[in-house]
């Protein structure tokens, strides 16, 4: 394996003007960064990464801690965040903290001593006061769909509550007022937000919230399954269904159908989330647009600027949900 003192001598330059070449120190001038790169590869060098981050005081990652790693919904997330560094010349390294406060704090602790330069999170157990703490510390912390005042600057967020509102805005508009509701884990923040618009929007309408018509499900499809199953026992009449995530709304497609429902004359369906396979359900899910590859795109241009210090870099911290209308919801009247 060829060594930095076999590259100087055949680039007929000095250890240090390597190593500035190797941690593209801008104080080198074109010919002779194109002479020792000429070298490195003729002679198959390639640099000793530890040794870089030591000498550049940057090991050029960044971490990612998200819930899950299967499901579109994180795929779409995962991919924004690490093409964006890609380009950069900045890589990853993710783990999963499952909706669990240890874990999540062990998958924290676990990328600040891997050194990743900057880390981003997507977290739902750990509260804020921990969050404000932990971005007090040495590596810099970033928040993904995640909003926190006291550290706002460090957030790529989405006004849930606003989506909430829009999917239910939406449906009470095409007649209905009998709507059950399949909510997400009420721990988590995004499901509470979610359902808070849903009742503003119900009391804006003049229409009662209902105990019977309301199920907390797992933002998973077995808890579409399992929410449509408890609402058709209840007994209770309605003719549409709001999901809280797209992923449910595709347990309750299935369930219905199941049933002998036909989709949407006899039931309307909306969910949250705009994920790739909502459009290939049938009926084609009409549902509420979660931007989450651009916001993991914003997500690594925050870190990019902030810890890498590049310039000319427009942050958006707050994104806005929209209403995408398929096939899955008709009028009730």
């Amino acid at each position: 394996m060829a060594t930095i003192y076999e590259v100087s001598t055949l680039a007929g330059v000095s250890l240090a003007t390597v190593s500035r070449v190797i941690n593209n120190n801008s104080r080198v001038s074109d010919k002779t960064r194109q002479k020792v790169t000429d070298a490195m590869a003729e002679l198959d060098y390639r640099p000793n990464s530890i040794a870089q981050s030591l000498a550049s005081n940057r090991t050029n990652s960044v971490g990612i801690l998200v819930s899950e790693l299967h499901g579109p919904f994180f795929g779409q997330m995962m991919a924004g965040i690490e093409s964006e560094l890609r380009l950069s010349g900045k890589h990853v390294i993710i783990t999963t903290g499952h909706s669990e406060e240890e874990r999540e704090k062990d998958g924290i602790e676990f990328l600040i001593s891997r050194n990743c330069d900057a880390i981003i999170l997507h977290v739902e157990a750990v509260n804020d006061e921990y969050l404000i703490e932990l971005c007090k510390g040495n590596t810099p912390v970033y928040l993904m769909s995640r909003y926190v005042a006291a550290i706002s600057e460090n957030c790529i967020s989405l006004n849930n509550e606003l989506g909430g509102y829009l999917a239910t805005k939406s449906i009470i508009e095409q007649g209905h007022s009998a709507i059950a509701y399949i909510a997400g884990p009420q721990f988590k923040s995004d499901a509470k937000c979610r359902l808070a618009g849903h009742k503003r929007a119900l009391t804006e309408y003049n229409i009662p919230f209902s105990d019977t018509l309301y199920f907390e499900g797992d933002f998973k499809e077995t808890g579409g399954c399992d929410g449509l199953e408890h609402f058709i026992n209840s007994n209770k009449p309605f003719t549409a269904l709001i999901c809280a995530n797209d992923e449910m709304a595709s347990g309750a497609i299935t369930y219905a159908r199941e049933q002998g429902f036909s989709l949407p004359d006899e039931l309307s369906i909306i969910g949250f989330d705009n994920i790739i396979f909502s459009q290939h359900t049938y009926p084609k899910l009409t549902t509420i647009d979660n931007p989450v590859n651009l916001m993991g795109h914003m997500a690594a241009k925050l870190v990019l600027k902030n810890t890498y210090k590049q310039k000319n870099i427009n942050i958006t911290h707050s994104f806005e949900p929209t209403l995408i209308t398929r096939d899955s919801v008709i009028s009730a009247v």
